[in-house]
């Protein structure tokens, strides 16, 4: 409590102090993590128009594209950040509806774009809205509402955690019929960790979260081709394997051993070269493994380790203010992130199976640059309401 009260305030001259207004902190962390990415990004895809898949474009193609996807995120961070947390709260289960009904019009003919044989987008011409990305912030503000709403039912089975459980079920259908399992898997993660932060019977938990483990085994049991990415990842320098289901980890890996301590140089990796696919994308980290080597991977590491940090923080301190949705809110932001870093991270260095999610803020996409910038624009918000709450004053 101290520490969080501390950070808060800002010397002045004279003896006083006066609270800043905002986290100026985890502005500068988030857009360094952004910019980054862009650098990254660029170095990464810049080959990219030499292959025939890619042959039309320009090499400076991504670079542009993730820089106008930044600079529009950051625009509608900026009107998000005005958006008063009891509007969040009054809308969430409607804003859930939503994109539930954005996930269902994915999987219709002629709506839903398919790219590598999943269908994930809906195309707006120029940009593609990937749903999927949109229910990992609603699903944290539909969770943080309904454990306030259902506060006094979380000790029980049947009117505090089923209605929960069979909206999330509903989502991760719609999602495996995509199919996206990593999704589901970090939205999964989010509902279950709100609920718990909320104060969900431990025993409960703990046998769902065993059920979890067990749908999740029993989903890779029937289905083949993720049967054969587990058992590729187990053994990814067999021949089989390295030359098929385990290509993308083999060269990850390749990547991150060339890298070493201080790695190649920035724009001299070898396996953004064609060898390595979705550098610019999945696999941002090993490309940065490579150029900037343990170095520069320890140093995103430790940005990211930062900001769900300070997520925890703000909620803890939302919540001793009686900021209760804000408080979950802000907890389930740093669960997100934190989740699907880790995730992405962990593919990477072969640490978990090869699953399709990007490490958030900095590798390439539209969708997942905005959702990240409005889910932060809204953890800045909650700081801000506890500040101008702890100065005595009314929050505008």
């Amino acid at each position: 409590m101290k520490t969080i009260l501390s950070s808060l305030w800002s010397p002045q001259p004279g003896g006083r102090s006066q609270m800043l207004e905002y986290d100026q902190m985890l502005i500068w962390v988030s857009v360094i993590l952004m910019l980054f990415g862009m650098v990254m990004v660029y170095s990464a895809s810049i080959s990219l128009p030499d292959s025939p898949k890619y042959a039309g474009y320009t090499n400076n193609h991504f670079l542009v594209r993730q820089a106008i996807f930044i600079g529009f995120s950051l625009l509608v961070g900026y009107g998000v950040f005005n958006i008063r947390m009891e509007i969040w709260q009054k809308y969430a289960p409607y804003l859930f509806v939503l994109t539930l009904i954005l996930l269902v019009a994915v999987l219709i003919p002629g709506l839903g774009k398919g790219v590598n044989g999943a269908k994930r987008w809906l195309s707006l011409k120029a940009l593609n809205i990937q749903p999927s990305e949109l229910m990992k912030l609603f699903v944290v503000l539909y969770a943080a509402d309904y454990t306030v709403r259902k506060q006094e039912y979380m000790h029980k089975l049947s009117k505090g955690f089923m209605p929960m459980a069979m909206a999330v079920g509903f989502v991760g259908l719609l999602l495996l019929l995509e199919p996206d399992l990593g999704a589901f898997g970090v939205i999964v993660c989010i509902a279950m960790g709100i609920l718990f932060l909320g104060g969900i019977n431990g025993i409960w938990f703990g046998g769902i979260a065993a059920l979890l483990v067990g749908i999740f085994s029993l989903v890779i049991t029937l289905s083949k081709w993720r049967r054969d990415r587990i058992f590729a990842y187990l053994d990814p320098w067999q021949e089989d394997n390295a030359l098929g289901k385990a290509y993308q980890l083999s060269h990850s890996l390749i990547a991150f051993g060339r890298g070493e301590i201080f790695g190649v140089g920035l724009g001299g990796s070898v396996e953004k070269l064609s060898y390595l696919p979705e550098a610019h994308t999945d696999f941002l980290l090993a490309v940065i493994g490579e150029e900037l080597g343990f170095a520069g991977v320890i140093v995103v590491v430790y940005l990211f380790y930062w900001l769900v940090k300070r997520a925890f923080d703000i909620g803890r301190q939302a919540i001793v203010l009686d900021l209760t949705f804000a408080g979950l809110t802000a907890k389930g932001i740093g669960i997100w992130i934190g989740v699907q870093a880790f995730i992405n991270m962990g593919v990477n260095m072969g640490l978990l199976p090869t699953k399709g999610l990007t490490l958030p803020l900095m590798s390439y996409g539209g969708s997942g640059i905005l959702i990240n910038c409005v889910g932060l624009a809204i953890l800045l918000r909650i700081d801000y309401e506890s500040r101008a709450l702890m100065r005595g004053g009314r929050i505008s």
